[in-house]
């Protein structure tokens, strides 16, 4: 028997990169799986390659009529929803004092609102069930300041605390919450990243979207029963700061 035999989840931005690569995993796992995501030719691929294991919706995070129709196709499709996986998400880089309110505004609608309303959409079907798992995706940068990130930081920051307050208000109910904090990891948002960007970092080298899509699987299963409000960096030790040089 596969650890996610029966759990019907929605993952965000599902449709490439991490997401799609989380899909894959809870899929390969016995997890039947809504692929949520605005790149509709994406997402019907993906669809196509998962079988009946898997469908595409059409979902726009930071709508909440949208997200009330992703959780009727799961309905219609595999029953309620007992796993979210929170990974759409988008990046600007701009300092501080040159952020675009326009930027700030889409940053904080999609990586914050968005799995903020995806935790409401989900909550009265993991009530009822006596339970599920909420995995948010933040970032390093949800965990350290970086330079050039004010906007996409703050999203990420934010959802951090957001998932520890959700935590402590669905416990009861059985849910458990927690974030995934990824560093440099391969994927379409990280075009043109490679290896030598990391050199410093006690891991020196970049992430497989397979090494996400592992802890996401692991906190989806009741293997993780006794984590909640959990934040897990899965980064290379990124925010641990840079080596020390070799010593002479």
């Amino acid at each position: 028997m596969a650890r996610l035999d029966g759990m019907v989840v929605i993952v965000t931005g599902g449709a490439r990169g991490m997401g799609a690569e989380d899909c894959r995993r809870l899929v390969s796992e016995g997890a039947q799986v809504v692929i949520g995501d605005v790149l509709d030719a994406e997402g019907q691929a993906l669809d196509a390659e998962l079988g009946d294991a898997a469908i595409f919706v059409h979902l726009d995070v930071a709508s909440a009529s949208s997200w009330a129709a992703a959780v009727e196709a799961a309905h219609e499709a595999y029953g309620t929803v007992t796993g979210l996986v929170n990974n759409a998400g988008v990046l600007s880089f701009s300092p501080v004092d040159t952020a675009e309110e326009a930027d700030v505004t889409r940053l904080l609608q999609v990586n914050l609102t968005g799995a903020f309303l995806g935790i409401q959409a989900v909550v009265e079907d993991m009530k009822a069930a006596g339970g599920g798992s909420i995995v948010n995706i933040s970032s390093a940068a949800g965990l350290v300041g970086m330079a050039g990130l004010a906007a996409y930081a703050s999203s990420k920051w934010g959802m951090r605390g957001l998932t520890k307050c959700a935590a402590l208000d669905l416990g009861r109910y059985g849910i458990r919450v927690s974030s995934i904090h990824p560093g440099g990891i391969r994927t379409p948002m990280a075009a043109g990243v490679d290896d030598a960007m990391f050199a410093t970092q006690a891991i020196p080298r970049i992430g497989e979207v397979g090494e996400i899509a592992s802890v996401v699987a692991f906190l989806l299963s009741e293997e993780a029963s006794y984590i909640t409000g959990a934040e897990l960096a899965v980064d290379g030790g990124m925010v641990l700061g840079p080596l020390a040089p070799e010593p002479v």
